[in-house]
């Protein structure tokens, strides 16, 4: 099992007039770690239930490992989207919980499911009503791991769990995907902490399509040109009309920083060095924290 693939084509999802997913095309590799990075409101869970067959586009179409996922049996009983609510019924137990899993999921596997509910300190006695948040949390992903589904998708699932439990589901994630590759896409909001895990990034801004690239590469596009001000700014001006772009600035008297995206090469480094600046890497939270920021044209 390598995963399914993931393609957009000019897809549209509206609620009423407003416009949740506007035109946006891509397509996901499979077998691969897919990091859905976005604020608030820009069309993430939107574009996640229709993937997941749960609703129909406006217009447009997806196609989850070549066709359409909506009512194919096939490809639903192969994809698994994990909410932060977490979908449990109130009254069923954690025990009850996963044999219904079981027996949706033709991938399941019990033994890992059992691993994970102990490493994760559940009861399986205990009504999914008596679950903190934490707890419904590292459920929901034990459902979301052990169903080993060729397309796994989870939506902010683990954003109750404390740091340690959070921690340990990056782990066990990790492990069982290198053990059992599959196409994975992890929606978060918490980019420093899983951003490791990524080996490509989707961001949404705004209903549409920011960025869609390798995450190495991306990384690789992000840096901070730091100096005196005056000499940054003529610097960085030579980049702009390279096509690379300015997201931001800060200064601190007569330093100044300046994040910068574009294609950086070596000769432009050694330039800076010579002008005696410091073109420094940039973490992809922070990029993405600017690029979102910026609002500025669509990137493919």
């Amino acid at each position: 099992m390598t995963g399914f693939q993931v393609q957009a084509v000019d897809l549209s999802i509206n609620y009423g007039n407003t416009v949740a997913v506007d035109r946006i095309g891509f397509t996901l590799e499979p077998g691969k770690i897919h990091g859905l990075l976005g604020r608030n409101g820009s069309g993430k869970t939107t574009l996640l239930s229709v993937l997941a067959g749960l609703r129909r586009p406006t217009t447009g179409r997806v196609l989850v490992d070549g066709v359409d996922p909506f009512e194919n049996a096939r490809v639903m009983a192969g994809t698994c989207l994990i909410r932060e609510s977490g979908d449990l019924i109130a009254t069923d137990r954690v025990g009850r919980v996963l044999d219904f899993a079981a027996a949706l999921r033709p991938d399941w596997d019990a033994d890992f499911a059992a691993q994970l509910i102990a490493r994760f300190g559940l009861s399986l006695d205990k009504k999914a009503s008596a679950l903190s948040r934490g707890q419904r949390s590292a459920l929901g992903v034990v459902l979301g791991l052990a169903a080993r589904s060729p397309l796994t998708m989870l939506d902010e699932v683990y954003l109750g769990m404390d740091a340690p439990t959070r921690y340990a589901f990056y782990d066990e994630l990790l492990a069982d995907y290198v053990e059992h590759p599959r196409t994975i896409i992890l929606s978060s909001h918490l980019i420093d902490e899983i951003e490791r895990l990524f080996e490509g990034v989707l961001v949404l801004h705004e209903g549409r399509v920011l960025v869609n690239d390798d995450a190495d590469a991306m990384r690789g596009r992000g840096a901070s040109v730091t100096g005196p001000a005056d000499v940054v700014d003529q610097f960085v001006a030579t980049l702009i009309v390279d096509g690379v772009r300015a997201l931001g600035a800060q200064r601190l008297g007569s330093t100044k920083q300046v994040s910068i995206f574009g294609d950086v090469d070596s000769d432009t480094r050694l330039q800076a060095r010579a002008l005696g600046l410091e073109i420094g890497s940039m973490p992809l939270q922070d990029l993405f924290v600017h690029l979102t920021d910026s609002g500025r044209e669509i990137l493919r």
